[in-house]
């Protein structure tokens, strides 16, 4: 069994991407004062954020959590496991893309720390699972300044238009209210106005 700090020494020294120190701070204080009762992430990695956002609440949260890698996905559930979570932190292993169609709970935040290219897709999905009141928070969103700047490299080129196209549609679209913080590698941060189905 490893104590949570254990993880993340472990995700470090691996270099698995996990949430960043300012950012989980950030979030800390969004937790506290929402209270969610039930929170979806996209990219669970080793499991650290989500075990990370369960003990800020005093376990006293539901969160579904999609991995894509089996690997790390199977080391997270162990992680969970090994806390005495795992009735409250679901993994579910798979293409976030073709899960999140099949989802029809209603969330109160929600984590998207996945596939940078898919983030547009990521956003449209929220949306539909969200409730007026939900926070979509989108961590990298500047990733490595390359956002804001003119890059244009091929190699992250996708990665680069497509989170761009989430700042433009999660600023432009009426019923969010979006700002963007330069923690970590950039934090969009979206509250839901109204139900899109009210």
């Amino acid at each position: 069994m490893r104590s949570i700090q254990e993880i993340k020494e472990k995700a470090l020294n691996e270099h698995i991407p996990i949430i960043m120190d300012d950012t989980l701070e950030v979030i800390e204080k969004i937790l506290l004062e929402e209270r969610p009762k039930r929170i979806l992430e996209l990219g669970t990695a080793t499991g650290y954020s989500s075990i990370c956002f369960s003990n800020i609440l005093n376990n006293d949260v539901y969160i579904d959590t999609i991995e894509l890698n089996e690997e790390r996905a199977n080391e997270a559930i162990g992680n969970i496991k090994g806390l005495g979570l795992q009735d409250k932190i679901n993994v579910i292993i798979g293409n976030a893309v073709d899960i999140l169609p099949t989802l029809n709970e209603k969330y109160d935040i929600f984590f998207i720390d996945a596939a940078k290219g898919k983030y547009p897709i990521f956003l449209k999905e929220a949306l539909r699972l969200s409730k007026k009141g939900s926070i979509i928070l989108a961590d990298n969103i500047l990733y490595k300044g390359y956002v804001m700047s003119d890059y244009n490299k091929h190699k992250q080129r996708t990665a680069v238009r497509n989170l761009r196209e989430y700042i433009k549609e999660s600023t432009e679209d009426e019923n969010l209210k979006t700002e963007i913080l330069e923690v970590g590698d950039g934090l969009a941060i979206s509250r839901v106005r109204r139900w899109v189905n009210e």
